[in-house]
Formats: C-alpha cells, sequence, structure tokens
C-alpha cells in the first residue's frame, strides 16, 4: 500500500490485493467541514465510472459505499511529465472524449494535465471523475460543458503538438462557451482563492501519483 494524496477531502491509495492494483479513495479522514463536499464528490466519481463502464482506458469501477470507492489502476504517466504525445496520442483522446459525451457525461476537469495519462503504449488514458456531470436530457448546459471538454483538450493539443492542429479544432479553440467566458470573468478568481490559498492546492497537484 502506498499514499497517493491526502488533502481535505479524504485520503488516496494505491493498493495490491492479490496481485490486483487499484486505487482506494476515503473520505473517512476529511475533516467535518469538507467530508459533505467529499462524499458528494464520491458519489458524483462512482456514478460517472458506473456508466462509462466498458469503455477502454476509463479506470473500471470495483466497489465503494457512501464513504470509500475502489476502481482500476491504469498504470501511465501524467500527460506533462510523460515523454511529448504524437498525434495518435490526440486522436485516440478525442475519440475517447466522444465516448464519454456519448454515454451523456462531461469531465468537466480536463483542463488538468494530470487527469492525463499517457499509458506505456502511448495511448491516453483519463482518470478523476469527481466533478463529472450526467445529462441524460443533453441540454444546452450539456453542450457547452461538452464543447469546454473538448478545448482542454486541444489546449493540451495545441501545448505539444501545435503543428497538427486542424481548422476545425482552431475554430473551437478560438470559440470559449458562453460558461467558459463567464467563468474567466467571475469565477476562476474566486476558484484560485479558495483552491489555493485556502485549500493549499492546485491543478497541478498530484502530478506525481502517477510516477509509481
Amino acid at each position: 500500500m502506498s499514499v497517493l494524496k491526502t488533502d481535505l477531502f479524504g485520503r488516496i491509495e494505491r493498493r495490491n490485493d492479490g496481485g490486483l492494483a487499484h486505487v482506494l479513495r476515503d473520505t473517512r479522514s476529511a475533516p467535518w467541514w469538507t467530508t459533505p463536499l467529499a462524499r458528494h464528490l464520491l458519489r458524483r466519481e462512482h456514478r460517472a465510472l458506473t456508466l462509462l463502464a466498458g469503455l477502454p482506458r476509463i479506470p473500471r469501477l470495483i466497489d465503494g459505499n457512501a464513504v470509500q470507492l475502489r476502481r482500476e489502476w491504469i498504470e501511465g504517466l501524467p500527460l506533462h511529465r510523460a515523454p511529448r504525445p504524437d498525434a495518435r496520442y490526440f486522436r485516440e483522446a478525442l475519440r475517447l472524449v466522444r465516448q464519454m459525451h456519448a454515454r451523456d457525461l462531461t469531465h468537466d476537469d480536463l483542463a488538468k494535465e494530470p487527469n492525463w495519462l499517457v499509458t506505456p503504449d502511448g495511448l491516453p488514458a483519463v482518470v478523476d471523475f469527481q466533478l463529472a456531470r450526467h445529462a441524460p436530457k443533453r441540454g444546452r448546459l450539456f453542450r457547452m460543458l461538452a464543447h469546454d471538454d473538448l478545448r482542454h483538450l486541444l489546449k493540451h493539443k495545441r501545448s505539444y503538438l501545435p503543428e497538427r492542429l486542424t481548422r476545425r479544432e482552431l475554430r473551437i479553440l478560438a470559440q470559449p462557451s458562453p460558461l467558459s467566458r463567464l467563468w474567466r470573468v467571475s469565477g476562476k478568481r474566486l476558484y484560485l482563492f479558495v483552491t489555493r490559498r485556502l485549500l493549499g492546492w492546485a491543478d497541478r497537484e498530484g502530478a506525481g501519483d502517477r510516477l509509481v
């Protein structure tokens, strides 16, 4: 057993029981004032992994309850610590995002590089579904969030492989959703204050978790 992360939402461990490597998310160590939020996020991840069962390079849900969740460990390096990804990586990443959307689910946290893994065979995997949103009616909010999922992926492609961006991808990058524009002018500063000043963590926190 190795501890990957401990924060105000609990404890994350990598375990190996009977030769099966998995990740345990445990909210019981969260302080009382963040426990309701920690367990709400746990429920969201449980639901997301249930809906995405069977998709390649998405962690398989093993089991869970009101306070803990166990999911499959996926071997890989976080995007910003792996060798430079190639065009195939981003092609398969786009396919993976579209497969998630086809199941009426948006990830809503793909801007964070630690949530994108590069597997040993150079393919993309996605982790951390605490903010994922299920929207079976696929209304306007779903469409905006899905658009932003794609833009966040394309921002990574722009960082690592800008010469391979297509004209259509450049148009998507140039068109943030109304939700994204609102976030940039009003919500982002508050988010950064709360997460970095009050909670003491940043978007790349946990990037080293994948180096074991």
